[in-house]
């Protein structure tokens, strides 16, 4: 092999010192390397994190998300094959040669070369809801946490789609796109470790922005969005059935309080008790294989109110906004 460019999108976050390290740590690589590292912060204003005595390339991101940081870093590089980190994961210390190994043994129809991930869980007490949310990372197909692929791929797609902005679903809209322009993707041997970073009770409403991506994916790909993807089925039918009861409610309540119409009032009655058994449904769902601790069971009991109906505003913010959207074509 005649070199890698590992590429690291960063928000310059305190972990980015321990991944530099690691890979310093590691000894030489068995190949010519080079880390490029791509500042996305929207106002740098003072250097990255680096550890002294690691070379790397820093360059400027757009601030634009971690797919357009990629593209950023994937054309800057010089080498055939381009390796994606992110910048809160550790990588083993054989990660450099294990990676390199995985590459050379790659076919010449391998576009991509997955590593895996570790992610550390409690052994005291059962995780949590954003603990579990985390570790389903180490099953996902494809992540760019630890995702190597050829620069000849990423030209013939055109990269990463920048119109979703999140470091969620990119990298499983890219492994199709790879596919179809005619390449396989396969498991490596390497290993980095994914810690689950601290989170307040809130973060479960605020991912769920990323149903507008859902929403994209949808029109660019059918119905059948996740088959083709390899993304498991979520519960948005069952978010949309519960917050069409809870607006029905609502308004039932309302109009009957206004008309004095005592039958709006029993069928208020009626779609608030179906509101509040999907409510009671999800809030078991998630507190069922967690510590059920005093903090957990209030978090889930709150974020369960609150889950469906923002994932459904932010489903019809993106059903809405990309209407007529169309799949990347591939560069000829």
């Amino acid at each position: 092999m005649s070199g890698i460019s590992v590429v690291i999108p960063t928000l310059g976050r305190p972990s980015l010192t321990a991944l530099l390290t690691a890979l310093a740590a590691g000894g030489p690589a068995p190949g010519p390397v080079e880390l490029l590292l791509v500042d996305d912060r929207p106002a740098a204003t003072d250097e990255l994190p680096v550890p002294p005595g690691v070379d790397v390339k820093v360059l400027t991101g757009r601030a634009a998300g971690p797919a357009a940081a990629r593209n950023v870093g994937w054309q800057a590089a010089s080498h055939e094959w381009v390796a994606f980190l992110d910048d809160d994961v550790l990588p083993d210390p054989d990660w450099l040669s294990r990676l390199n190994d995985d590459l050379a043994a790659a076919g010449p129809q391998a576009g991509g070369v997955q590593g895996n991930l570790r992610v550390p869980l409690p052994d005291d007490r059962r995780p949590t809801d954003w603990e579990r949310v985390t570790a389903a990372l180490a099953d996902g197909a494809w992540i760019t946490a630890d995702m190597a692929y050829r620069r000849s791929a990423l030209l013939a797609t055109g990269g990463f789609d920048e119109r979703l902005p999140r470091a969620f679903r990119e990298d499983a809209e890219l492994a199709h796109r790879v596919r179809l322009a005619g390449f396989d993707l396969v498991k490596g041997g390497r290993t980095v470790t994914h810690p689950v970073r601290p989170e307040n009770r809130w973060v479960s409403v605020r991912t769920q922005r990323g149903n507008a991506d859902d929403a994209l994916l949808r029109h660019l790909y059918g119905r059948d969005w996740r088959a083709r993807l390899e993304i498991p089925p979520g519960r948005r039918p069952r978010h949309v059935a519960v917050t069409a009861a809870g607006a029905l409610a609502a308004a039932l309540t309302v109009t009957a309080a206004l008309t004095r119409r005592g039958s709006l009032a029993t069928a208020a009655g009626v779609a608030a008790a179906l509101w509040a058994a999907g409510t009671a449904e999800f809030t078991v769902a998630r507190v069922k294989p967690g510590p059920r601790d005093a903090r957990e069971v209030t978090t889930m009991v709150l974020t369960s109110a609150a889950i469906p109906p923002v994932a459904t505003a932010h489903w019809l913010r993106g059903w809405l906004r990309w209407r007529g959207a169309r799949p990347l074509e591939p560069q000829r």
